[in-house]
C-alpha cells in the first residue's frame, strides 16, 4: 500500500485515536436577579499567562453550555460575557476531566450605559442588539492569510468556491472597511487584497439602504452586511503587494495594490494587466490570479462580462487580456462631515471563435440552425463614485452620492449559419461582417436628508435622485442572406447604421414618520417619477457610384420617443419589538404614458393612462439569536416599453424582424418569498429553508412567426398564469478536534416554472423543473493541509405541450477536489483538480473535461517575497461546451478557453504601520 495512502488514512482516524484526551465542559447561565436564563452568553477559556483563547460555545435558548475540547493542564480562567452584565470569571489550575459547573448567575452591571469592553478579554462571539461581532484575534489563521481566510473560520460563516459569502444562511451582499466601502460595497477587492491580522472586529448585521440607515428603520432586505473594523495600532500605516508574472504562450499577469492608512483617512490604489481573464485581484494565496475552482473572484453578468463593482473587464468566453488602474479614498473632512469616493480606468481585449448548435421548437417541425463566428471586442471605461455624508446636527443628516460611467465598446463579428427543418430542407444561410461601436456617457445623484424630531421615531425623509444617460452607436453591416423555400428575395446588404440613444430619469419621494407607541409607527409619503427616453436610428447604404455611405434607406431608419409621468400617494405603518419586524407599505400609482414614434412618413402618437394598486409587506421574526423567520411580499405592476407598443418594425436584422403591439397590456406579477434560518454556535451547526415565486397576472411575452424559408417575425402578446419559483435549502457543521478541523455541506436548489407562449400563432406550454443538490468536506489539521471535495449534480427537465418533441432535459456533474500543504516551511503546494461532465449535449460537442491546476511557491525574506510556479490546466483538457434549454429552444455551443501553460510570478509584501514593520502575530494557540 502507498505510503502517501497509509498518511491520509492517519490524518482521517487521528480523531479517533486521541479521543481519550477529550473532556466535556458544561453549565448552566441564569441572571442573578430574575433567574432568567440567559441566551447567547459568551462562554470561553482562555490562558491565565497571556489570554489566549482555547476554546469557546455560545448558551442556547436554557443558559445551557457545553464545550468538549482537549484536557488542560496550565492555569485557565473560566469566563462568560453578555451585554450588559459583570463579566464572570473563574480561575483553574487545570481541568483534566469533565467538569459540570452547575449553574452560575451574572449580576447587571448597573454602572454601565451601553457596554464597556475590555480589550484584554474580549469574547470571540459577541452579540449585540441587530450586530453579530467576532473578535477577530480569537480565531486561528496564518499570519500571512488575507480577510477571506479569517471569515472562512468564524462560526455560521461560508465562501463558497464561486466567492459568495453567506452568514447563518444570509447572502452577504455587502463589505465595509470601518463602516465605508473599499472601492466598491461588493468588498471582493477588501477580501482578497486586506491582510487578516489588521483586523479587529468582523461586525455582521442585515443590509440597509442609506434611507433605513439615516432612518435607523429596520432592514428590508434579508441579505447580510459585513463591516470590517481594523485595529487602533494597524490604522495608520503602508501595507501593499506587488506581484508580476509571465510564462509559456507569453501569458502574463501583474496586480499591484497600496493602501495607507491614517486613523479615519484611508487612500489606496491598485492596478492590473493581464491576459489570463482575470481582473487581478483574487490574490489568492496559492494561484493568484489563476482561475479555477477555488479562485473566482469576480462576477458575470447575464451578457458574458465579468467585473468588480460596476466595472465590465471583458466576457467568459474567448481569452481576455485587460487592463485596469484604480484609486479609493475615505477620510472625515471635518467632525460629522465623512466622505469615500473610488475611480476605476479599465480596458480589455477579448477574442473568441464560437460554434453553435440551436434547436428552435415549432409545433409543426423543428428549425435546426448551426453557426460559427469569431469575434474581437475592446472594452474601455471610466467610472467614478463618490458618497458624502453630512451630520448637520444631532437630529438632521444630508447625503449626497454621484456616480459618473464613461465608456466605450468596438465589437467586430465575422459569422456564418444555416438553418434546415425537420426534413433537412435547407432554408436559408447567411454569412456577414459586422462592426459595432458603442460610446456611453451616464451621470446619477442620489440625495437623501432626514430630519428626525425629538419624539423618538417621528421624522421626515426627503429622496431626490436622477440619471442622465446619452449614448452613440454606430454599426456597419456587410452580409449576404439566402432564401431557398419560397420566392423571398436574397437580402445583400452593406450598410451602416447610426443610432443616438437618450435617457433622463428624475424621481424624489417625500415620507413622514409618526410613532402611535414604542413599537408602531405609521408613514405617510408620495413618490414620483418622470423619465424621458429616445432612440433615433438613421441607416445608410452604400453607393458605388460615389463610394460612400450615403443612399438613406428608410425601412431601416425610424424615431421612437417616450414620456412617463408617474405618481404614487402612499401609507404603511410598521412594528418594531425585540423578536417581530414587521412593515407594509399601500397606495395607488397614477400614471401618464406617451409615446411617438416616426417611421416611413407615417407617425403615431400612442398616449395610455393607468391607475393601479402599490403593496409590499416584510417581517422578520426572530425566534432566536440566530433563528428566524423572514417573509417578503411585492405587487409590482410594470409598463410596456415603447419598442412593444409602436407599431415599428426593425429590420436590423435580416433573419429576424421585430414589431410592436399596440394592444400589449400592463405587465402585473405577486413576488413572494420565504426564508428561514438556524444557527446553533454550540454545536457549530446551521441549515436554512428558502422559497421564492413569481406568479403572473399578466405578462407580456414574444410572439415568433416562421415563414416557409425560416425568416422570423416577432411581435409581443400578453400571457396571464406564468410561474417562475425556485426553492431549497442547506446544512453544515463544523466539528474541531486538538489540530483537526472538519466541516461538511449539504445543499439542494429546486426550480419550477410554467411559461406559456405564441410560436406560428398557436399557444404553447413549458413546465421546467430543476434540482441542484450539492456536498462538500472540508479537512484542516493545523497549518499543514487542507482537502476540500466538493460534488454537485445539476438536473433538469422540460416538458413541452403542442411542440413535435414532449420533453428536453439535460444533467451536469461536476467534482471538484483542493488541496493545499503548508509544509515544510515556507513552502506552499496546492492542487485544485475538477471534472465536469455534461450527459445530454449534442453529439459533435465533447461531453467532459478535467481541469487540474498546480501550484508551488516558496516565501523567503521574514515572507516579504514569494517565488511561485503554476501550471493551469495541466493535463491540457480544459474546454467550453454547455447546453442551454429554455421554452422555445435547445441550445448547445462552443467557445474558445485558456489552455494548459506555465507562469512564474514572484510577489513582494511591504506592511508598515505607524512607522514600523509589522510583527507576527499568533492567534487562538491550541493546547
Amino acid at each position: 500500500m502507498p505510503k502517501s495512502y497509509l498518511s491520509f488514512l492517519f490524518l482521517c482516524f487521528s480523531s479517533v485515536i486521541f479521543s481519550q484526551n477529550t473532556i466535556t465542559i458544561k453549565g448552566k447561565i441564569l441572571e442573578k436577579n430574575t433567574q432568567v436564563p440567559l441566551e447567547s452568553a459568551t462562554v470561553y477559556l482562555s490562558s491565565v499567562i497571556d489570554s489566549t483563547v482555547i476554546d469557546y460555545t455560545i448558551t442556547d435558548k436554557n443558559g445551557s453550555f457545553l464545550i468538549k475540547t482537549k484536557k488542560i493542564t496550565i492555569p485557565v480562567f473560566l469566563k462568560i460575557s453578555y451585554i450588559g452584565y459583570q463579566t464572570y470569571k473563574q480561575e483553574l489550575q487545570s481541568i483534566a476531566e469533565d467538569k459540570d459547573f452547575g449553574v452560575l448567575r451574572l449580576a447587571e452591571n448597573s454602572n454601565v450605559l451601553g457596554e464597556v469592553t475590555v480589550k484584554s478579554e474580549a469574547p470571540p462571539i459577541r452579540i449585540k442588539k441587530d450586530t453579530l461581532e467576532f473578535n477577530a484575534s480569537s480565531f486561528k489563521v496564518r499570519p500571512d492569510s488575507n480577510v477571506e481566510t479569517l471569515l472562512k473560520q468564524l462560526p455560521g460563516v461560508e465562501v463558497s468556491p464561486d466567492g459568495k459569502i453567506t452568514v447563518n444562511g444570509k447572502e452577504v451582499n455587502q463589505v465595509l472597511v470601518n463602516g465605508q466601502p473599499f472601492f466598491d460595497k461588493d468588498g471582493k477587492i477588501a477580501l482578497q487584497s486586506l491582510p487578516s491580522d489588521i483586523i479587529n472586529k468582523v461586525q455582521v448585521s442585515d443590509t440597509k439602504t442609506k434611507k433605513e440607515e439615516i432612518t435607523k428603520q429596520a432592514a428590508s432586505s434579508d441579505k447580510a452586511s459585513i463591516n470590517l473594523t481594523i485595529d487602533e495600532d494597524k490604522n495608520k500605516g503602508l501595507f501593499g503587494k506587488f506581484m508580476a508574472g509571465y510564462g509559456s504562450d507569453d501569458r502574463y499577469e501583474s496586480s499591484a495594490l497600496i493602501n495607507y492608512f491614517k486613523k479615519k483617512r484611508k487612500i489606496s490604489v491598485l492596478a492590473s494587466s493581464n491576459n489570463i481573464n482575470s481582473t487581478g485581484f483574487s490574490m489568492d494565496e496559492v494561484f493568484d490570479n489563476m482561475g479555477g475552482g477555488r479562485n473566482v473572484s469576480y462576477y458575470y453578468n447575464n451578457d458574458g462580462t465579468y467585473g468588480i463593482g460596476a466595472m465590465r473587464f471583458g466576457g467568459n468566453k474567448g481569452i481576455t487580456r485587460s487592463n485596469m488602474l484604480g484609486a479609493n479614498y475615505a477620510d472625515e473632512w471635518f467632525k460629522g462631515f465623512e466622505s469615500n469616493g473610488s475611480y476605476f480606468y479599465s480596458s480589455s481585449n477579448s477574442k473568441n471563435t464560437n460554434r453553435t448548435n440551436q434547436i428552435n421548437l415549432l409545433p409543426t417541425g423543428n428549425l435546426t440552425t448551426v453557426s460559427d463566428s469569431r469575434t474581437n471586442e475592446d472594452r474601455y471605461g471610466h467610472n467614478v463614485n463618490l458618497n458624502f455624508e453630512y451630520k448637520i446636527d444631532s437630529t438632521s443628516t444630508l447625503s449626497v452620492s454621484p456616480k459618473f460611467l464613461k465608456a466605450n465598446n468596438k465589437y467586430s463579428v465575422n459569422s456564418s449559419q444555416s438553418s434546415i427543418d425537420g426534413s433537412n430542407q435547407l432554408l436559408n444561410d447567411n454569412t456577414s461582417n459586422t462592426f459595432d461601436e458603442n460610446d456611453k456617457t451616464n451621470f446619477s445623484n442620489s440625495i437623501n436628508y432626514n430630519k428626525a424630531f425629538k419624539k423618538a421615531g417621528r421624522y421626515i425623509n426627503i429622496m431626490v435622485e436622477h440619471e442622465n444617460e446619452k449614448e452613440l452607436a454606430n454599426s456597419s453591416n456587410e452580409s449576404v442572406s439566402r432564401f431557398y423555400q419560397n420566392a423571398t428575395p436574397d437580402d445583400v446588404r452593406n450598410q451602416i447604421l447610426k443610432n443616438r440613444n437618450l435617457k433622463d430619469v428624475y424621481d424624489g419621494e417625500i415620507e413622514y414618520a409618526e410613532p402611535l407607541k414604542d413599537s408602531m409607527n405609521v408613514t405617510l409619503g408620495t413618490y414620483w417619477r418622470r423619465e424621458k427616453s429616445s432612440e433615433n436610428r438613421k441607416t445608410f447604404d452604400f453607393n458605388a457610384a460615389s463610394q460612400s455611405f450615403s443612399d438613406d434607406n428608410p425601412a431601416l431608419s425610424y424615431y421612437l420617443f417616450s414620456n412617463i409621468k408617474m405618481v404614487t400617494p402612499k401609507a404603511g405603518f410598521s412594528i418594531n419589538k425585540k423578536r417581530l419586524n414587521f412593515n407594509f407599505t399601500g397606495g395607488t400609482t397614477i400614471v401618464q404614458q406617451d409615446n411617438f414614434s416616426e417611421y416611413l412618413g407615417n407617425n403615431v402618437s400612442l398616449n395610455r393612462n393607468y391607475i393601479f394598486p402599490f403593496a409590499m409587506a416584510y417581517g422578520n421574526f426572530k425566534l432566536g439569536k440566530s433563528k428566524s423567520i423572514w417573509l417578503n411580499y411585492n405587487y409590482e405592476v410594470n409598463l410596456p416599453k415603447a419598442e412593444q407598443l409602436l407599431p415599428v418594425e426593425n429590420l436590423a436584422d435580416p433573419l429576424n424582424t421585430f414589431i410592436g403591439n399596440p394592444n400589449v397590456d400592463l405587465i402585473k406579477s405577486h413576488s413572494i418569498y420565504g426564508h428561514f434560518s438556524d444557527y446553533d454556535y454550540a454545536t457549530r451547526s446551521g441549515y436554512t429553508i428558502f422559497y421564492s415565486a413569481d406568479l403572473y397576472d399578466n405578462q407580456i411575452v414574444s410572439s415568433t412567426t416562421f415563414d416557409a424559408s425560416g425568416k422570423r417575425t416577432t411581435t409581443y402578446e400578453n400571457i396571464k398564469g406564468n410561474v417562475d419559483s425556485w426553492f431549497g435549502g442547506n446544512w453544515n457543521k463544523s466539528y474541531k478536534k486538538d489540530a483537526h478541523v472538519f466541516k461538511i455541506g449539504v445543499g439542494c436548489n429546486m426550480g419550477y416554472s410554467k411559461s406559456e407562449g405564441y410560436t406560428n400563432g398557436q399557444t404553447f406550454e413549458a413546465s421546467a423543473f430543476q434540482i441542484t443538490p450539492r456536498v462538500n468536506f472540508t479537512y484542516e489539521y493545523g497549518e499543514l493541509l487542507t482537502i476540500n471535495p466538493s460534488y454537485s449534480v445539476a438536473s433538469s427537465k422540460t416538458d413541452y405541450s403542442n411542440y413535435v418533441i414532449e420533453s428536453s432535459s439535460n444533467v451536469l456533474h461536476r467534482f471538484n477536489l483542493q488541496t493545499t500543504t503548508y509544509w515544510p516551511k515556507n513552502w506552499v503546494f496546492g492542487n485544485d483538480f475538477g471534472y465536469t461532465f455534461n450527459s445530454r449535449i449534442a453529439d459533435g460537442f465533447k461531453k467532459d473535461f478535467y481541469l487540474w491546476n498546480t501550484s508551488l511557491a516558496y516565501s523567503f525574506f521574514n515572507k516579504k517575497f514569494t517565488a511561485k510556479v503554476k501550471v493551469y490546466d495541466l493535463l491540457n483538457q480544459n474546454q467550453s461546451a454547455t447546453r442551454t434549454i429554455t421554452p422555445t429552444m435547445i441550445r448547445d455551443e462552443e467557445n474558445v478557453v485558456l489552455k494548459r501553460y506555465v507562469m512564474f510570478s514572484l510577489t513582494y509584501k511591504i506592511e508598515k504601520f505607524a512607522g514600523k514593520e509589522k510583527p507576527s502575530r499568533d492567534r487562538f494557540r491550541m493546547f
